[in-house]
């Protein structure tokens, strides 16, 4: 369909990022099959709030991701203001604790691994909480031995930030240097340039919980820097949060905090 085209180059053109392209093309592809809309440019506010009101999501994520794809699409595609600008009811947000693991265990977990990449790829992960998709983007030049620091570039939110590197970090990626010889990013994949996210969630799995994601690890190591005394700012900072808020989440999961309270009973 030439429509889908077209919204991809323009969200191309604005810069999101792969991810929210293809989500964002199929749920416009989805809304105008599911509507048997044969021209788009007459799309009406009403076809597409009957049919936020009918679709059964599977999250309230998915359900915003649409109504941000629809929009999106009236703003660039069709110029209809009053559909981009429209007050679009959206579920209210779910307020889901994120899963943490005991860092003893993690660190403990880390240690029984031999192999050296699988090692490398899981302890940079947890040593400062970095996102999986900002572990496989790093190139070799982004780590900075002389500063003692790594250069997250165009993370989540088209970002940059710089965090802190450990020396025992450092020593680990040395030794897998020294044996993978990595080309141009960090890890490189069997058969390409970038080892894969799927890879990524596939030896965490393995090697450090079986019931949840690599994400864990981030959630974990975020929980464990608050523990030890870390400042939220400097936290927030770290993560590449934009809202103090969203670091503020861990002061809710951390044990050592909660056993701290004086109950009044």
């Amino acid at each position: 369909m030439k429509i889908l085209k077209i919204f991809e180059e323009k969200l191309r053109y604005k810069y999101y990022s792969e991810k929210t392209i293809v989500l964002y093309i199929s749920y416009l592809k989805a809304f105008l099959n599911e509507n048997y809309i044969k021209d788009p440019y007459q799309i009406t506010l009403n076809q597409i709030t009957t049919f936020l009101e009918k679709k059964k999501f599977t999250s309230v994520s998915q359900q915003n991701q649409y109504i941000g794809a629809l929009k999106l699409f009236a703003k660039y595609i069709l110029n209809k203001k009053q559909i981009h600008l429209s007050k679009i009811d959206r579920p209210r947000s779910e307020k889901k604790l994120p899963r943490v693991i005991d860092n003893d265990h993690i660190k403990i977990q880390l240690s029984k691994i031999t192999n050296l990449k699988h090692k490398a790829i899981l302890t940079l992960t947890y040593s400062i909480g970095l996102r999986v998709s900002e572990v496989v983007n790093l190139k070799i030049e982004d780590i900075d031995s002389q500063r003692m620091l790594i250069h997250i570039k165009n993370a989540k939110g088209k970002k940059d930030r710089m965090v802190p590197l450990s020396s025992t970090v450092l020593h680990l990626l040395r030794e897998y240097y020294k044996e993978y010889k990595p080309v141009e990013y960090l890890f490189n994949g069997q058969k390409s340039s970038q080892y894969s996210i799927g890879s990524c969630q596939k030896i965490y799995k393995k090697y450090i919980d079986s019931s949840t994601s690599i994400h864990t690890l981030r959630h974990s190591s975020l929980t464990g820097l608050l523990e030890n005394g870390t400042d939220l700012r400097i936290i927030q900072k770290i993560a590449g949060h934009s809202s103090s808020k969203t670091t503020e989440i861990y002061t809710h999961v951390s044990n050592q905090i909660l056993s701290k309270v004086n109950l009044v009973i």
